[in-house]
């Protein structure tokens, strides 16, 4: 079995030494392929066109933990999204620290700032605050301790609504319920073909009057133009957004000149290297022993 790495030199520096020590093979970029049947692995954020050129290809194994921008794969084919303890850690402390800036109003304050104005607002209490998590994964599960733990009223949704420990979990029956009671709304949602564009008009106005917006999800699960209205009516307060649709936001977009919305560049969460690398190790021990492939992607639901 061989993997064709195909990422960037950096983390190809460190794959080679964490596949070297565990004495599998890795192959550093498409031109260094002698035998195309010797590929078994792809590890890539956007494999080649042409798949069928490695005939006994078992998994492509997606660099980050999103998958949605991938084609279909060929049949016989696994997709495998990383799984790294980092990733859903680092996309943790993104949403805490969002949830925590507009619990807190700091897009006024920035906003005042610029303009050297000393005014303050009034503050409620984090057990007064409930917040709502669209999404209990992993990551909306580590979320949903963390903030517990400062004292927020939280809950999850998911559409199956899958119970978990320690947390009311709303199914897609219940949606209208979850929604009416988040003060904060949290997207950490898969894109699928439910899910893109779920975030628009009717959405917004099924939230609390002055409601907050974090997103980590997917930006093409956020109708931007509709938040713009529902900022402009207050329906919608403040809105933290680390995904946009598209992205990058054009320079001249209207969500940069907004006060009431902070955006970052799509940097919740980065793979580590080395964690990457021990991903891919156990996805291709599974796929020798026939146990199944950790990260695996159901075609069906997208995810």
């Amino acid at each position: 079995m061989a993997l064709l790495f195909l990422s960037t030199p950096e983390r190809a520096a460190v794959w080679k030494q964490v596949f070297d020590a565990a004495g599998e093979e890795i192959i550093i970029g498409a031109e260094a392929v002698t035998d195309r049947a010797a590929i078994t692995h792809i590890l890539c954020w956007t494999p080649p066109q042409d798949l069928s050129i490695y005939p006994n290809l078992k998994v492509v194994i997606c660099a980050g933990a999103g998958v949605d921008h991938l084609p279909p794969m060929p049949k016989g084919v696994q997709l495998s999204r990383t799984i790294a303890p980092g990733i859903e850690e680092m996309v943790r402390d993104w949403v805490v620290m969002s949830t925590l800036m507009l619990h807190r109003d700091m897009p006024a304050y920035i906003d005042q700032g610029t303009r050297g104005e000393w005014q303050a607002h009034s503050t409620k209490l984090a057990r007064t605050r409930r917040v709502g998590i669209m999404g209990t994964g992993r990551i909306g599960q580590l979320v949903a301790g963390s903030l517990q733990s400062l004292g927020f009223q939280v809950s999850g949704y998911s559409r199956s609504g899958r119970p978990v420990a320690g947390l009311e979990v709303f199914d897609a029956a219940r949606r209208d319920a979850f929604l009416a009671r988040s003060d904060i709304l949290i997207g950490l949602l898969p894109l699928t073909g439910e899910t893109r564009a779920m975030m628009d008009g009717a959405f917004f106005g099924q939230l609390p009057q002055g409601a907050h917006i974090v997103h980590a999800g997917r930006g093409a699960q956020l109708v931007l133009d509709d938040l713009r209205t529902a900022l402009q009516a207050g329906q919608v307060k403040s809105a933290m957004l680390d995904v946009t649709d598209p992205e990058p936001l054009p320079p001249d977009h209207w969500a940069w000149r907004d006060p009431r919305v902070m955006i970052t560049p799509h940097v919740g969460s980065y793979t580590d290297h080395a964690e990457g690398a021990r991903h891919a190790l156990a996805v291709i021990e599974a796929t020798r022993t026939g146990a199944p492939v950790p990260g695996v992607v159901d075609p069906v639901k997208g995810y």
